[in-house]
């Protein structure tokens, strides 16, 4: 059987990402009539979290893919590359969706509506102990040049590891000592981007787009823990692109083993989510905090309760039940099914977080938000599907190919 390596785009498939994409549209469009054309700030605000939710979501998503590129990278490890261009195409999204991302966190802020960002509001900050103290870094200026330069800075190295792989399709490496050379540029590379992705993803800008809707509360383990939603989330998204290839006849070096691996990490990343989950909670308790219960009250005994053990059920106990088993993470309806339970239970864990501080006194109506949810998923089909396209599916000449080609467990 000949070796499929070029990727065109099913009709079906980009029928269903042009819905998606549309169903999206409307929903904001139906969004914007109902809530963000009211006088009343507080519904307006209800528009934004929704964009500001899900924009948020899914540039970190597509941009774990990158984050996934580069770890192995740094690890020299070669077992995923008989896949490597699914996660390549996938960060191809991240800049699509990053200047989506960074206007509406823009228009948030420099807004006049200060329902969400309560610090935007001088005034309020001047009255405001907790708020006047954070002001060094809770404040326009500030928030604007990180998300630019975050944004900028994703996409640019991404795009650089993008060329660096490509560039061995057509051009072999001749010697023992090119090749040192490429892993050795390539391994500075995704160095760098670690680097950029530990002072963002891993600190700073958790803190800014989403922590910072509650600014009276704070936790230091709120990054990880939203590294943690969003790496498990776009292993989950890699996953399902993976299976999507191989229903398809794509990707014939990729086996079992290569799915089993995703699977573990999926259901490993669940295990260090859950753990996080508990331990920012757990830490408040145990040092004797309690005005940090602000955080949790209206979350796990207030008004969103419901979502908030509908999604803890959905990302520790359905993983940690389904994906135990070795014979689970080699099954390709049970691995698919999982990293959609998945993608869609984080996607709750970014919706608890957000609408509890700009909605507390009732639960928004959620159909307009998983429409936009819908929408930015047939962006990233349309976007991941074009990207797909533009190079073999399988990276040649690359010195690792053999040792994924080769690979078991």
């Amino acid at each position: 059987m000949a070796i499929r390596s070029t990727f065109t785009v099913p009709k079906r498939f980009q029928t269903i990402s042009m819905a998606l994409m549309a169903f999206g549209l409307l929903s904001i469009i139906g969004l914007w009539v109902t809530s963000g054309s009211s006088n009343d700030p507080k519904e307006q605000a209800r528009f934004w979290a929704s964009l500001l939710q899900n924009s948020v979501f899914f540039l970190l998503v597509v941009n774990a893919s990158m984050f996934f590129i580069c770890i192995t990278t740094l690890a020299w490890g070669g077992w995923q590359m008989a896949f490597r261009r699914v996660p390549e195409a996938i960060s191809a999204v991240v800049p699509v969706i990053g200047v989506i991302c960074g206007a509406i966190l823009l228009a948030i802020v420099f807004g006049d509506n200060h329902t969400i960002y309560h610090w935007t509001d001088a005034e309020h900050v001047m009255h405001d102990p907790i708020l006047s103290h954070k002001k060094g870094f809770l404040n326009k200026p500030f928030f604007a040049i990180a998300t630019v330069i975050t944004i900028l800075g994703w996409s640019l190295l991404g795009y650089k590891m993008r060329q660096l792989s490509r560039k061995l399709d057509n051009e072999p490496i001749a010697t023992l000592e090119e090749r040192k050379k490429y892993i050795f540029n390539n391994t500075v590379w995704a160095a760098l981007f670690i680097v950029l992705f530990s002072l963002t993803v891993m600190s700073s800008i958790p803190w800014l787009w989403l922590m910072s809707i509650d600014a009276h509360w704070y936790s230091t383990m709120y990054s990880w823990y939203t590294f943690a939603s969003t790496f498990v989330s776009g292993i989950a998204l890699i996953a399902l692109f993976v299976i999507f290839l191989k229903n398809n006849d794509y990707l014939e070096y990729v086996n079992n083993e290569h799915l089993h691996d995703l699977g573990k990490f999926m259901f490993a990343f669940s295990v260090f989510w859950t753990y996080l989950w508990f331990s920012q909670f757990m830490l408040i308790w145990y040092a004797n905090i309690p005005e940090e219960t602000i955080y949790f009250q209206p979350r796990a005994h207030g008004i969103y309760k419901g979502i908030f053990w509908l999604m803890f059920i959905i990302n520790f106990i359905a993983p940690l039940l389904i994906l135990m088993t070795r014979s689970a993470k080699r099954n390709y309806g049970t691995v698919a099914l999982m990293a959609v339970l998945i993608i869609f239970g984080h996607w709750l864990d970014f919706y608890q977080m957000v609408f509890p501080a700009v909605s507390p006194g009732k639960v928004p109506n959620i159909i307009y938000d998983l429409g936009i949810a819908l929408g930015f998923v047939g962006l990233i089909m349309f976007v991941t599907g074009r990207a797909l396209t533009k190079a073999p599916l399988l990276a040649r000449n690359h010195p690792f190919v053999k040792e994924s080609l080769i690979h078991h467990t």
